[in-house]
């Protein structure tokens, strides 16, 4: 699960052993999308040594700007990343989920694919993916066995040795050449200009809403945001525009012109023309780069799930030539796959249903833009009589923002911490919230399983056929904990 993300603390035995409470289910659980741990003790063992020699590098919250060391690794293995045609997904909100329905649209259309996305709900194994799943504990090892001889080559010749994420984004490219895959879909970690997975030239760039976060890094306004960003834009590029504040997008524009890529926006040359709640998700018709395609099934709740659903339409158009620079206009996907595509896309952690009685949502928004989509999608699809919301966000992140953002919707909110130790202390977060909600409304419960128990139990306190739920958000690492201890290990 997370394990392999940071050093943990002893709660971690609770939260790998769950609860039985928590477990209850209104049936079996789903086919999932997240690997389980290896059942094979050797396997488990070699999988466990991997992750510990990947935590022993610079984690992903530390960050020296270059692409000195990944360019250098590329280049000892004989440069796998341009093995394939790729498409490149930066922005602040929406990359995993729309990087999921770009792969489901390829994979309709019999390509073979490769995704990597980060950061892992449960299993680190999740940001390597070939053919749609991610890949086997046993080909997460081989990639790691491959390039370690090569990473130890640029770590004795680098002022720093290779990172954590650095390392990853090498096995994915050198796992997808190795497949052989026909596209890789791969989403930055942070950022774009600098970022590890900036060495391949993506005939696509696509960019989603960009918004406030890793301020630290990025810069403190939508335009410095928006400069590293763009930074994925390659020469003669298709860039895929979501919609964005006018600052940012004349940044992105501008690096365009400067490229001579073409650009396609939402809401001019793209977009979702019309969306209605259906069960289990929306029914949505998206205006893509060639024509319309009505009537399409989402299993996905919330207007910025339609949004990433158009954006990522586009891509895939681009991907095989319509609309790009005006060629093949009027030329549209088959309908029929691509509505077979978007009903069988999944995205776990993403307002993902886990019981019953009383309803138990995960989300793993984690900044002021993220929340408030996620409280207006939960607003538009669920009629809770009664929402608690469970709170676990990270210390470095915009806290208040992400409370007033949900305070419209939670009835009451209790405060918890996820394992790592970039999580927010518990006292500070309840300080921030009194102040947001009003102390009535706030509980403490700095352990998750319990912090789960309490809402649950205030949640039942409006009867069986009420309609009160439980939101679990603030954090991926809290939203992947929360999972597992729900029932979900796979």
């Amino acid at each position: 699960m997370v394990g392999a993300e940071t050093d943990r603390d002893p709660d971690l035995a609770v939260i790998e052993a769950g609860s039985r409470t928590l477990r209850a289910q209104a049936g079996p659980p789903e086919a999932d999308v997240v690997p389980a741990r290896p059942e094979d003790p050797e396997t488990e063992r070699a999988l466990r040594a991997v992750e510990s020699e990947l935590m022993d590098r610079w984690p992903e919250t530390r960050l020296d700007p270059s692409l000195d060391r990944i360019r250098a690794l590329m280049d000892v293995m004989g440069e796998p990343q341009r093995a394939y045609p790729s498409i490149h997904i930066t922005g602040t909100n929406g990359k995993t989920s729309t990087a999921r329905v770009i792969e489901a649209l390829l994979s309709a259309f019999e390509l073979r694919t490769g995704r990597y996305t980060s950061p892992h709900v449960q299993s680190i194994m999740e940001r390597i993916s070939v053919d749609g799943a991610p890949v086997s504990a046993e080909r997460f090892i081989d990639a790691y066995e491959d390039v370690k001889p090569f990473a130890e080559m640029v770590d004795a010749q680098q002022p720093h040795r290779l990172s954590f994420f650095e390392m990853l984004t090498g096995m994915a490219y050198a796992a997808f050449a190795d497949a052989p895959v026909d596209v890789a879909v791969v989403e930055v970690g942070m950022g774009g200009s600098w970022d590890a997975t900036n060495v391949i030239d993506a005939g696509v760039s696509v960019i989603t809403p960009i918004s406030l976060d890793h301020t630290a890094r990025l810069g403190d306004t939508p335009e410095k945001i928006a400069g590293e960003k763009s930074g994925v834009v390659k020469k003669d590029a298709t860039v895929v525009l979501a919609q964005q504040p006018v600052e940012a997008a004349s940044v992105v524009l501008k690096r365009a012109a400067e490229e001579d890529a073409a650009v396609a926006r939402e809401g001019l040359e793209f977009g979702v023309v019309a969306r209605e709640v259906a069960v289990g998700g929306q029914l949505i018709t998206l205006r893509g780069l060639g024509g319309e395609y009505p009537e399409i099934f989402l299993p996905m709740h919330g207007a910025h799930m339609a949004h990433n659903a158009a954006v990522a339409l586009a891509a895939v158009e681009a991907f095989f030539g319509i609309g790009a620079r005006g060629t093949d206009q009027g030329r549209t996907l088959d309908a029929d796959v691509v509505r077979q595509a978007f009903a069988s896309v999944s995205s776990p952690g993403r307002l993902e249903l886990m019981r019953t009685s009383p309803a138990v949502l995960l989300d793993a928004a984690h900044n002021p833009a993220g929340a408030r989509a996620t409280a207006e999608a939960v607003a538009e699809a669920f009629s809770f009589s009664r929402l608690v919301g469970v709170v676990g966000p990270s210390s470095d992140k915009d806290v208040r923002g992400l409370l007033e953002a949900f305070e419209p919707i939670f009835a009451e909110v209790v405060l918890t911490r996820n394992s790592t130790p970039r999580a927010m202390d518990v006292d500070e977060l309840a300080a921030v919230a009194v102040e947001v909600f009003g102390e009535d409304r706030v509980q403490v419960e700095p352990r998750l399983d319990s912090a789960l128990e309490e809402a649950i139990t205030l949640a039942e306190e409006e009867g069986e056929y009420a309609g009160a739920g439980v939101l679990v958000t603030g954090s991926v690492i809290t939203a992947g904990e929360a999972r597992l201890l729900l029932g979900r290990e796979r």
